[in-house]
């Protein structure tokens, strides 16, 4: 008979043990619901007020992605930690953090308002009027394809980062794919 080998489970959740609770941080943005991301992957906030779009971080260049639109004053920095050093990203914003746990029972999936949508659809509709409307310094050998460029990750173009809109006490909260938005500015930086 052959020995049973004991799993060698790492936990990979974020999930702590107590009860299923969650540290998630709100993240201020404009023109869409704040965003909420779990409060370990934050390595840094630093105050930064001027529109960047590549941040020094301890010795690394990190990508940074703007939850304020152009024409609206930053005040801050906030670095997540990616799948690996390269896929490292930043947040930039404006406006205070918030740090709260909660259960994940009490996070409610929602559909994305429709203040947001009617938004998301004006920016889609702009970005195909204006096809060298990408963030990412498009270059002139890019295919230019309304396809491949709706396909690309848009800042403004909130359903291309979507991963979930949430309730949490009454207040409606985006859930960023950010290892979809890492890996595209990776991509599209290099």
């Amino acid at each position: 008979m052959s020995q049973i080998r004991k799993h060698t489970f790492e936990a990979v959740s974020l999930l702590s043990a107590d009860n299923g609770l969650l540290d998630v941080t709100v993240v201020p943005a404009k023109n869409q619901p704040d965003w909420l991301v779990p409060s370990s992957l934050i390595l840094s906030v630093d105050d930064y007020q001027e529109r960047i779009w590549t941040y020094l971080w301890q010795d690394q260049e990190v990508a940074v992605f703007h939850l304020l639109p152009r024409g609206h004053q930053p005040d801050k920095l906030v670095v997540l930690e990616g799948n690996t050093d390269v896929h490292r990203l930043a947040l930039q914003t404006a406006g205070e953090l918030d740090s709260f746990t909660v259960r994940i029972a009490d996070v409610k999936d929602i559909e994305l308002p429709e203040q947001y949508q009617v938004v998301a659809a004006d920016n889609i509709e702009k970005n195909r009027q204006n096809k060298s409307g990408n963030i990412f310094r498009e270059s002139a050998s890019q295919d230019n394809n309304n396809d491949a460029l709706a396909e690309q990750l848009r800042e403004n173009v909130l359903i291309s980062y979507l991963f979930q809109t949430v309730m949490v006490n009454d207040q409606i909260y985006l859930v960023p794919d950010l290892d979809k938005i890492a890996h595209n500015m990776v991509d599209l930086d290099s």
